[in-house]
């Protein structure tokens, strides 16, 4: 009735309680959009960016490992700068590393290793006449200490 403009008889019906209010149902997530796939020209793009970048960062790289090298390289050289010998006032002397001493090689091995050397020359094939006649010069020294009385020592 109310929709009609019309006063309402007073008393004639009792007004209704206003109803609570629902509480408010939580917006729903939106979903995630479907991700496409890069077009060629955009993966194009990308290259195009990324490419002298990386360029770029390895030439500083390639730079700054020369760089180092070079002044290790100088320190090295340079004995006046170095702090250890200028305090010293002479070149520090090399440390010399005691030689092991080897027993001698008996000369029966030493003509066994003399005819196995002589047996492996002779499997090499020379590709060329000048490594031909190497091969000759080797083959005959190797004959010479084989028929030997004494080895040479090592």
């Amino acid at each position: 009735m109310d929709s009609h403009g019309k006063p309402k008889p007073a008393g004639s019906t009792p007004p209704t309680p206003p109803k609570p209010p629902k509480p408010p149902t939580p917006p729903k997530p939106p979903t995630p959009p479907t991700p496409t796939p890069p077009t060629p020209e955009a993966r194009k793009g990308f290259m195009r960016r990324i490419f002298p970048f990386l360029l770029a960062a390895n030439l500083f790289v390639v730079a700054y490992v020369l760089v180092r090298a070079n002044q290790k390289d100088s320190a090295k050289k340079d004995p006046t700068t170095d702090p250890a010998t200028a305090t010293a006032g002479k070149p520090a002397e090399p440390v010399s590393i005691p030689r092991k001493e080897l027993p001698p090689i008996p000369e029966d091995d030493q003509r066994k290793l003399y005819k196995w050397m002589l047996e492996e020359k002779r499997k090499i094939k020379p590709r060329n006449a000048a490594e031909k006649k190497k091969l000759d010069e080797e083959k005959a020294l190797l004959k010479e200490f084989i028929r030997a009385g004494s080895l040479p020592s090592f």
